[in-house]
């Protein structure tokens, strides 16, 4: 099943409108703009919709959007608009999330290494805390006990790893045998003492729990919240009282990059999450998510302007600005990572011709900058655009400073109903005095 998203939102024609409008505006610029990122902010609210709609019958839903996906503030303060919370792993996301405007209420702090000062902030505001490990519950005993009876308003919680597994990508599954997060809920003695630590700790009242994101299949992701929410019910059941009140799920929802299909959807997801878990629909707990990737993925794409071509061996290659510093998980491990790859001529329109195997290049200094090797496109040529689509999400949001290549400007576009294509600044074009202001020059 796929989401009931208008399929305009993913087409080509809806992209291209966008590209020849980023052309015209001089967003995209052989000389002086070689190279930017697009997010369609309507398409992300129609995932948003999805995502809320999809949870209806969850009860008391808290959807998050997880930072690191694309922490560009103006991207947040958008989401915010739509509805969601944030969740945040790392003081930089914590500041971009509050600079976003989020409530603290609704901003939940993850990470496996947070700090102390990290924590006092988050109690002191009233931020939720996922604790990841037994060394790190000691401290908010410590940061609890030095606040006496001011308390906080925090929803704390314990982040569970139910060790159900990995998917096809292993540095994407984190409820492995051995995965660095979380409490494992299935070594010797380890529920036991999670137990006695939610019966010692009255102010315990979440668990969390993620079991992956891109490769991991819906039934395992779902067989992992099945398994917290057991260890919810247990906890409850042999305390005696409703301890655990909500269950924070995660995210992790994979994404399809291999055509403009929203597949899985959340529909899917809330599914198999209906069979494998179904007390988490009956209103006993409240619900937060955690989905980034899904959300934005799908909604932009990144563009680049064709410098030279060459052929080596007999094969064509375009040597364009679009590398490992916008397509990072995609240079370094392209089997994981592929990306589709649309051909424009220089007005943005769709560029023809017979297909041919093809290299597209990055213009790093390794050998191995490429996003895409030996794909069948039209022919490319100088002056030509190339469009890395499904983007949105990492990528052009969060760059790589390989060989000091400069950050490329992220634009949101809005279409009116006359076609009409509206943008605004997501992130500014970052100049050599930026580079060089950050670098010490």
């Amino acid at each position: 099943m796929t989401d009931p998203q208008p399929t305009d939102f993913h087409s080509p024609e809806r992209r291209e409108l966008v590209l020849r409008a980023a052309v015209r505006d001089g967003l995209l610029d052989p000389e002086n703009a070689l190279l930017a990122g697009f997010v369609d902010l309507d398409a992300v609210a129609a995932a948003v919709d999805s995502l809320h709609r999809a949870f209806e019958d969850a009860g008391d839903v808290l959807h998050t959007f997880a930072a690191k996906a694309n922490s560009l503030v103006p991207v947040l303060r958008h989401l915010r608009g739509l509805g969601t919370g944030c969740e945040v792993a790392s003081p930089g996301e914590f500041a971009q999330a509050l600079a976003a405007g989020f409530a603290p209420e609704r901003i939940v702090y993850d990470s496996p290494a947070k700090t102390r000062a990290e924590l006092r902030q988050a109690l002191e505001l009233g931020v939720a805390i996922n604790i990841d490990n037994w060394q790190e519950l000691a401290r908010v005993d410590e940061i609890l006990a030095e606040r006496g009876a001011r308390g906080t308003r925090s929803r704390i919680g314990i982040r569970v790893n139910p060790q159900v597994g990995g998917g096809s990508i292993g540095a994407m599954s984190t409820a492995t045998a051995h995965s660095k997060f979380g409490i494992s809920l299935a070594d010797e003695g380890s529920a036991e003492r999670l137990l006695a630590a939610f019966r010692d700790r009255p102010w315990l009242t979440w668990l969390h729990c993620h079991v992956g994101s891109q490769g991991c299949p819906l039934d395992l992701m779902a067989e992992g919240v099945a398994a917290a929410v057991g260890f919810a019910r247990k906890t409850n059941g042999e305390l005696g009282r409703r301890q655990v009140v909500g269950l924070d799920i995660g995210g992790g929802l994979p994404v399809n990059f291999g055509s403009d299909v929203v597949s899985p959807g959340y529909g899917d997801y809330v599914e198999r999450l209906k069979a494998h878990a179904p007390d988490l629909f009956t209103g006993e707990f409240r619900v937060v998510t955690e989905f980034g990737r899904s959300l934005l993925a799908k909604s932009g794409f990144t563009a680049a302007y064709v410098e030279y071509t060459k052929a080596s061996g007999g094969r064509p290659i375009a040597l364009t600005f679009a590398g490992v510093q916008v397509a990072t998980r995609t240079v370094f491990a392209p089997e994981s990572w592929p990306l589709r790859i649309s051909a424009h001529d220089a007005t943005g329109g769709e560029k023809h011709g017979e297909p041919v195997v093809q290299d597209v290049a990055g213009p790093a200094c390794f050998a191995g900058d490429l996003v895409a090797k030996a794909r069948p496109l039209p022919l490319l040529e100088p002056g030509d655009i190339v469009a890395l689509l499904d983007t949105g999400a990492y990528y052009t949001s969060t760059p790589f400073g390989y060989n000091s290549l400069l950050e490329p400007g992220v634009y949101g576009a809005t279409v009116a109903a006359d076609g009409a294509v509206r943008f605004t600044v997501l992130r500014r074009p970052q100049t050599v005095e930026d580079l060089l202001a950050r670098t010490g020059g």
